[in-house]
């Protein structure tokens, strides 16, 4: 027994460890499980997208500015059907009338009321998710009950949350299923609790250290316990499986554990490469929304991985008793017809594969990519969505751009108002410098002391004094030594200053002047606030075109050149369109990349794994195959795609379905030194296929039901995809890759990369040491590496560290 200790392994001796410490590991995931639960509220759910833009963007540049200059009151479009002019107009005033709007636009021109529709621009009197805003929203919803109703905003929409709702449906029917599932490919009953068990520790502890980031995006928050349960399910699975093997075949439940936990450690790890590998391609994307998937889902993987190697075996030993007592015979069927049928069309399928492959690239390069998730062709969409698209549908796009200056030049600002507004696509220009605070003068018009007295209701004495004391704090002079009449200010600077002496004490008004002044005060104050920062002023312009398109880019390239000719380089565009733009400017980039290291990642892990250079090719083909094709999909339905379907499907459709792939060349290499390659196709087949139906029916179902229930095009247009691609590259997987096996055997072979160096062909009875390359023959064929002692006669190539030979010595 000692002399075995000592000839033991090292992954031997650490399985070892795990099962007879399994009590301490108990406490330990505990421990770790309570504090999980405890962490999750503490995680910040980013609901912005536009926060991942790369931060040397414009978009990200210009709305890094407004939130430190400017505030952005929350506004919403309400549009009420069927209803009369009157009642209209009757139903603006109450509004008008509610606390926390600030103001109701609603006219009788063809944008505010049109063929009994009537649209309500509100704006409140506080930001977005200010309490204020929120409460008057609700006070607007109750004042319109019993109306024909359409409604859009973001005030008092809790977009994760509702995510969050959807996403608990979808987890409990993806649980029913994954429950169905195991059962039917589970060889004992009792499996599937110790399954559950683990699953469900490992999601916590994902989701549980998910703070350690400060913040994930909602979209990471709503998708990555599903996605983590379908990509780490084999793990579970494959250990469970070589547990129920060793157990088979005579071993008691503890060393059956021992050894099924040693062999599954380098399997499951060499299998969670590739997986880890596309999330590492997602996480180098420009655009940092990928970082913040890649690492939080390859996190899920490692917390799956800990659970399966560390409390796994320990539920296994707990519960051994109920596992043999619930053994039943295996459910899942042979498939040797399917398999005599592939072999039977190795002929036929592979060209035919390849000419839709053809087909297939050029599709996928014509996919139209989206980069608003408002302008995704998405069926399942939320209330709130489908009442924006009727808004729009009946009152036209309004697409909002704010363009950035510098502050100081009022005439700049003018002119800029002016050109922008006369476009013929501009139906809304606002800014300082257009503001009526009278029929004919606006906020930045120059007036004379004579003007502002009769405009403030104030004395002609006062404001000429008023005028003469700001002409000294500017060191403007003239104010002074020539008739204080010719001498003029624009009214929003000496308004100002009015204030300013005002409250130094400088300055007193009479009841009525104070009143008047204060009114003016009130209504100036939250504009300025909305329009002029301390280094910049915002001037807001409204399109009537979509958020984004060739028309809209045209259109942001002429207002930026009108900017640009007073400012120069000093202009910043800021809007969805712009962040469209930004996005799409940067999805090409990040497309290649993901796609390259994607590729280039797993057929370095399959080289090394094989060690073969033309198998790894034949593996990537056929799975990049099934990626273009299901990017052919959206072409063929004459859909669009949002842009981030793409970018996050491609890598883990690739780092994921490998596996499939990979188990079946895995069995039919090793199948093929016993029995002819035909029958080694059909074998492997039939092995693989357990494995395969488990993983890819969670991973298929997760995302079919992300993409039927999720009402947020961006979640559920990912769910779809991901949930099409997998039953795409399935498909590939059980019939062309056989063939290509089958058909490519001859490359494999000769391009197998195998070290002779060292190698030196032996003859030997008795026991030798090794650790290393064995080929040869050792009472049968044997090609692999090995570490342990041989007892027999060896006939063979073979490279080891060690070089006696027991015997001999």
């Amino acid at each position: 027994m000692e002399h075995e200790k000592q000839t033991e392994n090292p992954m031997i001796k650490l399985s070892r460890f795990i099962v007879d410490k399994r009590k301490a590991f108990y406490l330990i995931f505990i421990a770790a499980f309570i504090f999980c639960v405890v962490s999750i509220p503490k995680v910040e759910i980013n609901n912005d997208i536009t926060s991942y833009l790369p931060e040397e963007t414009e978009t990200r540049r210009g709305l890094t500015i407004m939130d430190e200059e400017f505030i952005t009151l929350g506004t919403a479009d309400v549009m009420v059907a069927n209803v009369t002019y009157d009642t209209a107009e009757q139903l603006s005033h109450q509004l008008e009338n509610i606390p926390g709007v600030s103001e109701v636009v609603f006219d009788d021109t063809i944008d505010h009321f049109k063929d009994s529709y009537a649209l309500f621009s509100i704006t409140f009197d506080g930001e977005t998710e200010d309490p204020v805003s929120v409460d008057a929203m609700k006070l607007v919803e109750q004042k319109l009950q019993g109306y024909d109703v359409y409604t859009s905003t973001t005030v008092g929409v809790d977009k994760s949350a509702s995510l969050q709702e959807e996403m608990m449906v979808i987890l409990g029917i993806a649980a029913v299923v994954i429950v169905l599932v195991l059962l039917f490919t589970s060889k004992s009953y009792m499996e599937v609790p110790v399954y559950l068990i683990v699953f469900g520790v490992a999601a916590v502890l994902n989701m549980g250290t998910n703070f350690i980031f400060g913040s994930i995006s909602f979209i990471t928050n709503a998708i990555a316990v599903v996605l983590q349960l379908a990509l780490a399910i084999d793990y579970a699975i494959i250990f469970c499986h070589r547990y129920m093997e060793e157990h088979e075949h005579g071993l008691d439940a503890r060393e059956a554990n021992i050894q099924a936990l040693s062999k599954a450690i380098i399997e499951i790890s060499s299998s969670s490469l590739t997986t880890i590998s596309g999330l590492i391609a997602l996480m180098l994307m420009q655009l940092k929304i990928g970082f913040d998937m890649g690492i939080v889902l390859a996190k899920g993987i490692i917390c799956s991985m800990l659970c399966v190697f560390l409390l796994m075996p320990g539920l296994l030993m707990l519960f051994n008793k109920p596992i043999d007592r619930t053994r039943h015979k295996n459910l899942v069927p042979k498939i040797d017809i399917w398999g005599k049928m592939v072999v039977k069309l190795r002929y036929i399928l592979p060209p035919i594969f390849l000419v839709i492959m053809v087909i297939g690239i050029m599709l996928s390069n014509r996919c139209e990519y989206v980069f608003d998730s408002n302008d995704a062709d998405f069926d399942n969409k939320s209330e709130m969505d489908l009442a924006r698209e009727k808004i729009i549908d009946t009152f036209g796009e309004k697409n909002t751009i704010a363009v950035l200056v510098p502050k100081g030049d009022y005439k700049k600002e003018k002119a800029i108002l002016d050109r922008v507004s006369s476009i013929e696509c501009i139906t809304d220009a606002t800014g300082l410098a257009n503001i009526e605070v009278e029929d004919g003068k606006t906020l930045t018009d120059e007036m004379t002391p004579r003007q502002f007295a009769e405009l403030a209701k104030v004395d002609i004495e006062l404001s000429h004094l008023l005028y003469q004391a700001y002409g000294l704090s500017v060191e403007e002079y003239g104010a002074i030594f020539q008739n204080p009449d010719d001498y003029s200010v624009p009214l929003l600077d000496v308004f100002e200053f009015l204030l300013e002496q005002k409250d130094k004490g400088v300055i007193n008004l009479t009841g009525e002047q104070e009143e008047k002044v204060d009114d003016l005060d009130k209504k100036l104050d939250m504009g300025l606030k909305q329009l002029r920062g301390e280094n910049w002023v915002r001037l807001v312009f409204v399109a009537d075109l979509p958020i984004e398109g060739e028309s809209t880019y045209a259109l942001l390239d002429q207002i930026r050149k009108i900017a640009e000719f007073y400012y120069g380089d000093d202009v910043i565009l800021v809007g969805n369109s712009t962040n469209a733009f930004d996005l799409a400017s940067s999805f090409s980039g990040d497309n290649m990349k993901i796609s390259i290291l994607t590729a280039l990642f797993v057929m370095a892990i399959l080289l090394f794994t094989f060690k073969s250079a033309g198998l790894p090719i034949l593996l990537v083909l056929t799975i990049q195959g099934s990626i273009w094709i299901n990017f052919s999909f959206p072409v063929i339905n004459h859909t669009n795609l949002f842009f981030l379907s793409y970018l996050v499907v491609s890598s883990i459709q690739m780092g994921a379905t490998i596996d499939y792939a990979i188990v079946i060349t895995s069995r039919y290499l090793a199948l093929k030194d016993s029995m002819n390659k035909k029958e080694a196709v059909v074998e492997a087949l039939s092995q693989s296929f357990p494995t395969i139906l488990t993983s890819g029916t969670i991973m298929a179902v997760a995302g079919f039901l992300i993409g039927g229930i999720s009402t947020d095009a961006t979640i559920g247009s990912v769910g779809l995809t991901l949930g099409r691609g997998t039953v795409t590259s399935i498909l590939l997987v059980m019939t062309v890759l056989p063939q290509f096996l089958l058909l490519g055997d001859i490359i494999i072979e000769r391009t197998a990369i195998t070290l002779n160096r060292d190698r030196k062909q032996r003859f030997n009875q008795g026991s030798m040491r090794i650790d290393g390359h064995i080929r040869g023959h050792v009472s049968g064929f044997v090609d692999g590496e090995f570490k342990g002692i041989l007892h027999g006669s060896v006939d063979a190539l073979i490279e080891s560290k060690y070089q006696e030979d027991k015997d001999s010595q």
